[in-house]
């Protein structure tokens, strides 16, 4: 059983709730515009809308503390959810070739009508692209791995799979993705329109998710002000 728990865990919850990057144009990005707001929905295994917040910190380098919520559409819009907590920082600057790095901790909940699934992981994330004050083109790799999950299976899945099945969480390290995509976007004095593309394939380089590509679409709104 512990076979089939890796796969059903790699089939839904490492597909099934793919996080949102927040893109930023860095160059764009003032010093004095502390606050970033960001939405977000587009296709992954589903239409999915995310939310999310920056706060760029007083440093040396540009840096930025992220917290974002997405879910995907449904009959019951918040029974399933990725949360997400990290930062952002761009690293180096040579002209307009910019690279930035990202970090995020993430807690994920997934149900169907067999398992109930509760999921802690991590997400990195690296981006080099071309910047400029009014637009933006990178490239970005990224991993998504799952640390632990949580099963709690239906009485269905009992009846009909397997009777004993245990609940409870599973070994560290359950799964986790690559993902590897083009960021665009198109900025003004306080916004910026945002677009992403991309592939995702599972850790092991030997097999994709049923559908292996995801599309965002995004808005920035950036806040002057504040420490």
């Amino acid at each position: 059983m512990k076979i089939f728990k890796a796969i059903l865990f790699v089939v839904i919850i490492c597909s099934a709730l793919q996080g949102f990057c927040q893109s930023i144009n860095w160059e764009s990005l003032k010093s004095e515009q502390k606050h970033i707001l960001n939405i977000q929905t587009g296709w992954d295994y589903g239409l999915v809308f995310g939310a999310g917040y920056s706060h760029q910190l007083n440093s040396k380098l540009p840096l930025l503390l992220n917290v974002s919520y997405s879910f995907p559409s449904g009959d019951k819009l918040f029974d399933d959810f990725k949360t997400k907590l990290g930062g952002q920082v761009r690293l180096y600057k040579v002209r307009n070739v910019q690279f930035s790095t990202s970090i995020h901790g993430m807690y994920r909940r997934y149900e169907n009508p067999l398992v109930r699934l509760q999921n802690f992981g991590t997400e990195i994330t690296a981006v080099i692209g071309y910047y400029k004050p009014k637009w933006f083109l990178a490239g970005e790799v990224g991993f998504d791995k799952a640390i632990a999950t949580q099963f709690k299976h239906t009485k269905l899945y009992k009846e009909t799979i397997f009777e004993n099945v245990k609940d409870g969480w599973s070994e560290p390290a359950t799964g986790g993705n690559f993902n590897y995509g083009i960021q665009a976007g198109y900025s003004f004095q306080r916004s910026d329109i945002l677009f992403e593309i991309g592939i995702v394939n599972t850790q092991d380089f030997k097999s994709t998710p049923l559908i292996p590509y995801y599309l965002q679409l995004g808005f920035n709104y950036k806040i002057t002000g504040g420490k």
